[in-house]
Formats: C-alpha cells, sequence, structure tokens
C-alpha cells in the first residue's frame, strides 16, 4: 500500500476580499489551509478574518504592517509587530497563535532573537508560486506542479485573482495524483495555537 502523500498549502498576505473567492474553492474541494495574516489588513476586514477562522482555516502570524523594511527591524520593533499582530488575531479566536512567517520570507538575526521572545515558530515553504509577481496562470501553476512532492508547503497568496484560478486546477491535480492536503500543523506536527 503506497504512503500518503501529504502537502499543506498556505496563503499569504491577507485578509482581503479575494480571499472570500480562495475561501470557496477551498470549501469545494474540503480543504484547509493556513492563512498568515497582516494585522492592518485583519482590522480593515474583519468579517473576512472570522470567515477564515468559521472554516476552520489555520490563521498565523505576518506581521502587522507588512513593511518592505522589516528584514531591517530591530528586535524590539519586531516584537511590537508580532504582539500587535497576535492580539488582534487573540482578540477574534481567544488565542494566541504560535505561527509567524516574516514578510518575504527573510529571516535575520533581530528576527531570530525577536522570535525567542515571542515563542513563535517560524514557518516556511519548500514551493513558491510566485502568484503574488507572475500574472500568467499557466505559468504559475506549472511552476507548482514541478516541484511539489510529499511534505511540501506550498506558498500562495489570497490577494490575487490567478491564484483562485490556479488553486482550483492545483487541487484537481494534487487529488488526480493521490496527494492529500492536510492543515499545516498536522503536517509539521507542531501546535497552531497557544492553549
Amino acid at each position: 500500500m503506497e504512503t500518503e502523500k501529504k502537502i499543506a498549502i498556505t496563503f499569504d498576505d491577507g485578509p482581503n476580499p479575494n480571499t472570500l473567492l480562495i475561501l470557496e474553492v477551498l470549501k469545494k474541494h474540503n480543504v484547509k489551509a493556513a492563512f498568515f495574516c497582516i494585522g492592518k489588513n485583519i482590522e480593515k476586514y474583519p468579517e473576512i478574518f472570522e470567515q477564515v477562522i468559521s472554516e476552520n482555516h489555520i490563521v498565523a502570524n505576518h506581521s502587522y504592517g507588512h513593511s518592505s523594511l522589516f528584514d531591517f527591524f530591530r528586535k524590539s520593533q519586531v516584537i511590537d509587530e508580532l504582539n500587535k499582530t497576535d492580539a488582534i488575531i487573540a482578540k477574534v479566536l481567544g488565542k494566541k497563535p504560535l505561527f509567524f512567517r516574516p514578510p518575504y520570507g527573510v529571516t535575520t538575526p533581530s528576527i531570530r532573537r525577536a522570535l525567542e521572545v515571542t515563542k513563535h515558530k517560524l514557518i516556511g515553504w519548500n514551493v513558491r508560486s510566485l502568484d503574488g509577481i507572475i500574472k500568467n496562470e499557466k505559468i504559475i501553476f506549472n511552476r507548482i506542479i514541478k516541484r511539489v512532492k510529499p511534505g511540501a508547503i506550498i506558498l500562495m497568496h489570497d490577494t490575487t485573482f490567478e491564484s483562485v484560478s490556479v488553486l482550483e486546477q492545483l487541487l484537481l491535480f494534487l487529488e488526480k495524483n493521490n496527494y492529500k492536503v492536510v492543515a499545516i500543523d498536522q503536517l509539521l506536527n507542531l501546535k497552531a495555537y497557544e492553549n
């Protein structure tokens, strides 16, 4: 009997109105994903964030402002960004998220030292779709399927319309090829939230 081929799908930079389209596709295929959310976007779209939670997807910290200078922040600035976003998430969720993905995926000594204080687990990816940069759905889709393998963590964005179409195609491809999409906490065997 073949071992289950498990992967996880993650989305960065939401919530935003496009997130609703992503949620529809996930629901249609009965798939759970992880959403790395920006604090200021949660404040802007609280109802969409609540829907992500109500549909039992993982929500995680992706900083408060997603500054292009985030990798230059001092330890104290990183801690402030994480704590501010944690507080916004906990207000809705009722608990602190333990997963964090830095803006642009860049880690620095300051970020590492901040995470020692905040106790977040750094969550990266090993399949980058580039859907935030590339606008050609075929190229995005082929880029993902060329790299997907058991244990993969796929990085997508819930901010672009192209991602919605690519996600639909990707989920059909994964089903056809006997992949099982699981929540990232299950894939990594880590707790997503504080008790």
